[in-house]
């Protein structure tokens, strides 16, 4: 049965008003006793099914005034599946368009071992980034609804320079020097290539800077 529908004796399924997507769902979960009796609580523990939980946190998402809600799993497979999960459930969609940031960000661990001489991916390294500075942003509408790290991506720390790193901001229209551009690029870390094929990398085609 669709989402947003019910049946009536006798007859098939009719649509409730209002609700066209799983996303219509989870702020219904404001005028459920149990849960308006969590807000405002510093420490509350609430059990659900594990096929629930995402639905759950979505709700609580939506009712909360805390932003970002911070989750933690035991591990990274764990924060992976209910990072897609709560991205259904808060309408994040698979092929997000250009410019829109998720309200899911799922905060990755480091795949090296300390004191290994392997650098870390370039993937992961971006998305920590990503995922830190919207945390941090001055602005709430620019924060994530729901982070979801595992336990050990949230033990790991951060290096130090990167709490003063300001993220470089392109909007469409915009007009910037190219030369300064690109410098501006390397001097954050990326990568000056012939052809771009990963995260970090820039490559400059006459007038045409792809990242």
């Amino acid at each position: 049965m669709a989402p947003g529908a019910h049946r009536q004796r006798g007859r098939g399924p009719v649509a409730s008003p209002g609700l066209t997507t799983l996303a219509d769902l989870p702020p219904l979960l404001r005028e459920d006793p149990v849960v308006s009796r969590l807000l405002g609580r510093r420490g509350a523990t609430l059990a659900v099914s594990e096929a629930a939980r995402a639905f759950t946190l979505a709700g609580l998402a939506h009712v909360s005034s805390r932003r970002p809600l911070v989750v933690a799993v035991p591990t990274s497979t764990a924060a992976e599946h209910l990072a897609r999960d709560l991205g259904t459930w808060l309408g994040d969609p698979v092929d997000a368009p250009a410019g829109r940031l998720p309200a899911v960000e799922l905060f990755p661990a480091w795949e090296t071992l300390p004191f290994e001489r392997v650098s870390p991916g370039v993937e992961t390294m971006g998305r920590r980034l990503r995922t830190r500075g919207r945390v941090a942003h001055p602005d709430p509408a620019e924060r994530p609804a729901v982070v979801v790290v595992a336990v050990r991506a949230l033990v790991q720390r951060l290096a130090p320079d990167v709490v003063g790193v300001e993220p470089l901001t392109l909007r469409p229209g915009e007009q910037r020097d190219r030369d300064e551009l690109v410098a501006t690029l390397v001097g954050a870390g990326y990568r000056r290539e012939e052809q771009v094929e990963h995260r970090g990398e820039v490559a400059v085609r006459g007038s045409i800077v792809d990242v």
